[in-house]
C-alpha cells in the first residue's frame, strides 16, 4: 500500500513529532551497534533538543496532514532518514530519499553520501534498492551533545553514495 505523501520544510511546531520519531528510529536501527557511550547521552532530552535546534535542516513527510517522516541534509549529506514505524512500507521513504537527493543536487553537488551503522540491515537494504552504493566502512564523529563543540564519538559505519546529477 502507497500513502499519499506530502512534504514540505519543517516548522518549529513539529519539532515534538520530529523527536519522537528520531528517538524511535535511532533506537530501532543503533542499539547494539553503536558505542555505549552514545546510546547512553541520546535520551529523550537530546533528541527533542536537537530536533528543535535542526528543523532549518529538516524536511517533512505528511500523510492526510500528520508528520510521519523526515530528512536532514546537510551540503552533499543527507544526515538524518527516519520514518515513523507505522508509515514504513508505504512509499514515504522513497518520497523522502527523492527529495534529498533533489536537495543535494540545489547545493550543487553531483554526489550525495549518507553513513549508516554496519549493524542496521534493514536500512542498508533500503538504501541499496534505491540505487545508493556501500563504499566501505568509516568511523562517523557522531556529535556528543546538540553543541558540536564540546566533541564527538566515534561510530563505526558504511558510507554509502548516490550520483544526483549529471
Amino acid at each position: 500500500m502507497t500513502a499519499s505523501v506530502a512534504r514540505r520544510p519543517a516548522r518549529a511546531d513539529d519539532a515534538e513529532t520530529i523527536a519522537e520519531i528520531w528517538r524511535q528510529g535511532w533506537r530501532d536501527g543503533h542499539l547494539g551497534h553503536v558505542p555505549q557511550e552514545l546510546v547512553d547521552i541520546r535520551t529523550e532530552a537530546s533528541f527533542a533538543t536537537r530536533s528543535l535546534e535542526r528543523i532549518p535542516d529538516a524536511t517533512v513527510a505528511t500523510v492526510d496532514g500528520a508528520v510521519v517522516g523526515f530528512i536532514m541534509v546537510v551540503d552533499d549529506e543527507v544526515e538524518q532518514v527516519y520514518v515513523s514505524s507505522g508509515a514504513r512500507g508505504t512509499g514515504v521513504a522513497d518520497e523522502l530519499m527523492r527529495e534529498a537527493e533533489r536537495q543535494v543536487r540545489t547545493n550543487g553537488h553531483t554526489e550525495a553520501w549518507l553513513a549508516v551503522v554496519a549493524g542496521n540491515g534493514r536500512a542498508r537494504a533500503f538504501y541499496e534498492r534505491a540505487g545508493w552504493v556501500d563504499e566501505g566502512t568509516f568511523d562517523y564523529a557522531a556529535a556528543a551533545s546538540a553543541a558540536a563543540e564540546t566533541g564527538t564519538i566515534a561510530v563505526p559505519c558504511r558510507r554509502y553514495t548516490k550520483r544526483v546529477a549529471d
